[in-house]
């Protein structure tokens, strides 16, 4: 069936045919499958979400029927909250047909719905871009490098609208920086005087300058932000899924830098908060590891630095390959891009490795701990036959503590105050069961049924009342398109869908 191009995907086509003409042809292919892709995105947070214009939902032989204020109806197949794969090619509002979720949030008129169609719209074009830009099938997976694994993660966030969504990158851009294009970038440096800024940790002296720090800017940062003039040529890196955060080519710490511009829901800058608190979080995270008897590691943050801006700041952290035995064989692979591992397409290898994530994860949860173990931040250790050995969690940004947990077990509470620290235990278990569950295994899993399988495994864990909690109550998951349309609303929003363990 023909669609008429939006005006995104028709931007990105002209702009291609100037910078990389022999796309185009891949280019224009992919454009069904990335708006089947976005569609079924936008359809799950139609199907679940709180949003508060939809008054009910109708499930049926045929599929579900959302009941939209004012009258409206809105038809689609039966959702499937856990699917990351892209089924839904066509939604019905009062009866008439949409394939593009631009289109269909217009159509819609909901506040906000302007400008979150205008963001689907470029989701949807760059998306189609970065799957034209795909090498052939059959690249070996056993030699890949922990940075090669990342940058096969090319459709983005398996359950956000705006999977791709890269606001202020042109075509050009895109294909200099995002990872799935597989450049190398070379970062700027930024020179400031050591008094005016804020340094945590050890700084090396390779990024130092007499009486100066060189502070590493992502190239995008420097020429939209900072002003070019002022960066001065830094080391190459390989850009990883967080496009802001690089392995540098000569090897040595990973490299993340802000980012100011919206990537899916957040801003990629660097907070003051973050810098702050960064050298008390990651010593107090290695004294956590070694409770869990060489199963977690954590990667160090060695040194992290602000301008006072959080446009103007950067942090160094260990690579997470550290933690892998490579004279052995072992590699470290991030969970998002588990997809492409053959051994996960086996029920098996993915129980074995529910088991390990599960069992680890709520063991930290135990201790004080609530980790945000999403696809990116989460990384399993593999044998060389591929079966899963350890875990590897990096950065520690957005964790949540609780002192009252912590003092339970004998471990010593950090001194942070702020955010990252909590006791109540609703905010401790969606931070946990909403990137661990409801993200990295159900995005391993791709469907309800293959999720309940693999979460089944839970009911041989130790009996917490965590465990408990995830065995029989709803699952939490951020209500990630009401995120986008409550702009006035700071903080999460969260739904809570189906646990496919209810009845089991």
């Amino acid at each position: 069936m023909y669609l008429p191009a939006s005006p995104a995907e028709e931007a990105v086509a002209a702009e291609l045919a100037v910078v990389r003409p022999e796309l185009g042809t891949a280019y224009a292919a992919a454009l069904g499958g990335a708006r089947a892709a976005v569609l079924t995105r936008l359809w799950r947070a139609l199907a679940c979400e709180p949003l508060p214009w939809i008054v009910g939902r109708e499930a049926g032989a045929g599929g579900l029927a959302v009941l939209l204020a004012g009258g409206g109806r809105l038809e689609g197949p039966a959702p499937d909250p856990y699917a990351t794969g892209a089924y839904v090619e066509e939604l019905l509002l009062d009866g008439k047909g949409y394939r593009q979720a631009a289109r269909l949030v217009a159509a819609l008129k909901v506040p906000h719905g302007e400008e979150f169609a205008a963001e689907l719209d470029a989701g949807t074009a760059s998306l189609a871009l970065s799957r034209a830009g795909q090498p052939s099938p059959g690249r070996d997976t056993a030699a890949a490098a922990t940075w090669e694994w990342e940058q096969r993660v090319v459709d983005g966030h398996p359950y956000h609208p705006n999977c791709r969504y890269r606001p202020g990158f042109s075509v050009a851009e895109e294909l200099a920086y995002a990872p799935e294009h597989r450049p190398v970038v070379r970062l700027g440096l930024v020179a400031v005087r050591a008094r005016e800024c804020l340094v945590t940790g050890g700084w090396p002296a390779a990024l130092r300058d007499g009486g100066r720090i060189l502070l590493p800017v992502h190239p995008w940062q420097a020429e939209h932000v900072l002003g070019r003039e002022r960066a001065r040529p830094g080391p190459a890196g390989h850009p990883l899924m967080a496009l802001r955060t690089f392995a540098p080519v000569a090897g040595g710490p990973h490299v993340k830098t802000a980012l100011s511009t919206r990537l899916t829901s957040s801003v990629r800058d660097i907070s003051g908060y973050s810098i702050e608190t960064a050298a008390a979080v990651s010593a107090f995270a290695q004294t956590l590891s070694q409770r869990l008897e060489g199963r977690l590691h954590i990667t160090r943050t060695l040194g992290a630095v602000t301008a006072h801006s959080p446009d103007l700041a950067a942090v160094l952290r260990e690579p997470p390959e550290t933690y892998a035995d490579a004279a052995a064989g072992e590699r470290v692979v991030p969970v998002a891009s588990l997809a492409s591992l053959p051994q996960a397409r086996s029920a098996v290898w993915r129980g074995a490795f529910a088991r390990l994530a599960l069992s680890v994860c709520l063991r930290v949860l135990e201790l004080g701990v609530a980790l945000e173990a999403h696809g990116q931040n989460l990384l399993v250790v593999l044998s060389p036959t591929g079966a899963p050995l350890r875990l590897v969690y990096r950065d520690l940004a957005d964790i949540r503590i609780s002192p009252a947990r912590l003092a339970r077990h004998g471990l010593p509470v950090p001194p942070l105050s702020g955010r990252l620290v909590t006791d109540e235990v609703p905010a401790l278990r969606r931070k946990l069961f909403g990137s661990l569950l409801t993200g990295a295994l159900a995005a391993t899993a791709g469907s309800a049924g293959a999720f309940a399988e693999d979460l089944g495994v839970a009911a041989g864990l130790p009996a917490t009342p965590d465990t408990e909690a995830l065995l029989t109550g709803p699952l939490p998951t951020k209500a990630l398109t009401l995120m986008r349309l409550s702009p006035a609303v700071p903080g999460d929003q969260w739904a809570e869908l189906a646990n496919p363990l209810a009845g089991a």
